[in-house]
Order: C-alpha cells, then sequence, then structure tokens
C-alpha cells in the first residue's frame, strides 16, 4: 500500500467543553497518512487516487461548519470522512490544539483506522 501525507495543516475549528473555546474557534494542526491505491503510481493517474487538495478543501469546509466537544470525536469525523468518502484503505490523524496551555506547544490526540 502506497500512503499519501500532509503534515501539519492549520485551521480554524470550534472545538472544546469550556466557555472560552466556544466563543471563537481556535487553531487546530492536523497531520494525516492515508493509504491509496498502488495503481495509481503505476498508471500515473489522478483518478485513481485520492487528490489530497480536495481532502484539505473537505476538510477544512467541515471543521468551519461543525463545532466539536472532543478532539477525539473530531478525529473520529475525520478518519470516517476519508474511509467512507475519500474510500482510504488505512487513516492515521494526528489532531492538536495549539499554544492551548502554558508553556505546553501541543495538546491533541492521535488516531488510527483501517476500513473493514
Amino acid at each position: 500500500m502506497d500512503f499519501i501525507f500532509i503534515e501539519e495543516m492549520r485551521v480554524e475549528a470550534h472545538v472544546g467543553i469550556y466557555a472560552r473555546e466556544r466563543v471563537a474557534p481556535q487553531t487546530l494542526e492536523l497531520s494525516l497518512t492515508f493509504g491509496v491505491p498502488d495503481e495509481a503510481a503505476q498508471d500515473d493517474d489522478i483518478a485513481k487516487t485520492i487528490d489530497y487538495a480536495a481532502v484539505i478543501d473537505r476538510i477544512r469546509a467541515e471543521l468551519a461548519a461543525r463545532h466539536f466537544n472532543l478532539l477525539e470525536t473530531l478525529g473520529e469525523f475525520v478518519i470516517a470522512l476519508l474511509l467512507d468518502e475519500f474510500r482510504a484503505p488505512w487513516v492515521k490523524v494526528s489532531i492538536a490544539k495549539v499554544g492551548i496551555a502554558r508553556g505546553v506547544k501541543r495538546v491533541g490526540v492521535q488516531i488510527e483506522r483501517a476500513r473493514e
């Protein structure tokens, strides 16, 4: 299996349980790795792989329109999007809140799932 990765993608999203997190969007940093069919490289055909630009646009649009209480729930949503809509066979996502706690660079989750 071949993989595509997107590292340190910054997005503004509504996520969190605290009042201060519900008022305004906050910066998240996402890193994704997802499996793609081997035949894409053999045929040099974008139609046989997953278009990373489409993935980025879709994630940005969805996160701008929704609120999640937990990063874990947001992560499962992103994974389901890649598995179901983009038909990735395997996905790993890391999502972090940037600068959320004093003296801490990032706080986040990492989730890995495969299509059954």
